[in-house]
């Protein structure tokens, strides 16, 4: 049986004939809410729930609730999973306390939610997230140090005002206050490839001194405006994502410098796997931080080559699992495929 996807308005009668009944009593069926799509990252994320469910032989559906949108969209949608008679639903927030009412509902009805990649404050739910402060910390560091402490950074943040946005524009701006010699000039890319690019575009043609630039996840795409403006590499943070990697191995020799940050889009997996596990009546902290790692293509070559994937999208991460909450393959991942 294929997963389902449910995008836009759609009703909660539709959602309770694709949900059926809740199987049987060892099989459950997992709702999905995500509000971001065309996002190679979220896409990632999707896939590596789809894959645990199928790897777990405990999930007898999957329904996948995908559209752009904010809270208001996203309320709704959880509604419908909760109508569709969902036993876990995975979200990704898009904000810190606006879905705290439906999430109770949610709760009162034995349902386990867990929020992944961004945290929201209900105390119902349970939440599995990168740690988004120190993944801002450590790039920042990094960036600054490598252009001695002082010149004029480019913060490319993701989207105002969800989570795991503002989380990292803490971490950046902790770090930044260390550095009074580096200049910062704050733009949004949207967590979109072609609003990064014309925000790129837009920064090389103005003149405006660079010496580095700090992305929060949309990097490769950073390094073919450079190439294609024809402009000298000011060094990137990124995260690790698998063609940005692959920037940072090939194009060295061009004079790419950066470094990647660990951000796994497995947690929505991960975050399957705690639900999987509180649905069997196992203890588990109500929440749970992913410390990120730091690679650069100046001292940790051997570790980028390792990583690199040539079967992954260049926009998934090479973190494809996180243990011990994962338990699918790479090629489940890749092919992802629900129950």
């Amino acid at each position: 049986m294929k997963s389902c996807y449910l995008s836009g308005a759609a009703s909660a009668v539709v959602l309770l004939a694709m949900a059926g009944s809740a199987a049987a009593a060892d099989k459950y069926v997992v709702g999905v809410s995500n509000t971001l799509i065309g996002n190679g990252w979220r896409e990632e994320m999707i896939c590596s729930i789809k894959a645990e469910a199928e790897a777990s032989g405990l999930v007898s559906k999957v329904i996948v609730a995908n559209r752009n949108g904010g809270p208001s969209e996203q309320i709704a949608d959880i509604r419908n999973l909760i109508s569709a008679g969902a036993n876990a639903i995975i979200i990704n927030p898009s904000d810190r306390e606006a879905l705290n009412p439906v999430i109770k509902q949610a709760a009162e009805r034995g349902i386990v939610v867990v929020a992944v990649d961004q945290a929201v404050t209900a105390p119902e739910a349970y939440v599995l997230t990168n740690d988004q402060v120190d993944y801002a910390k450590i790039g920042a560091k990094w960036l600054f140090d490598k252009i001695g402490g002082k010149g004029s950074v480019i913060e490319m943040r993701g989207i105002d005002g969800v989570p795991a946005d503002a989380d990292r524009h803490q971490g950046f701006t902790e770090v930044a206050k260390m550095y009074p010699d580096i200049k910062v000039t704050t733009v949004f890319s949207g967590w979109a490839l072609n609003k990064t690019a014309q925000v790129t575009k837009d920064l090389l043609a103005s003149g405006k001194e660079i010496d580095g630039v700090w992305t929060s996840g949309i990097d490769s795409t950073v390094i073919d405006a450079y190439k294609t403006a024809g402009k000298k590499y000011a060094p990137v943070v990124g995260a690790d994502n698998n063609g940005f990697i692959g920037q940072l191995i090939n194009m060295k020799g061009d004079g790419v410098s950066g470094a990647a940050v660990s951000n796994p889009p497995a947690v929505g997996g991960a975050g399957l796997g705690l639900a999987l596990d509180v649905l069997q009546k196992k203890e588990h902290p109500h929440v749970v931080k992913i410390t990120p790692t730091i690679w650069d293509n100046d001292k940790e070559m051997d570790k980028l080559k390792a990583a690199y994937n040539p079967k992954l999208d260049p926009f998934y991460s090479v973190a494809i699992n996180v243990p011990p909450y994962t338990h699918y393959t790479l090629d489940q991942i890749i092919a992802c495929k629900g129950p």
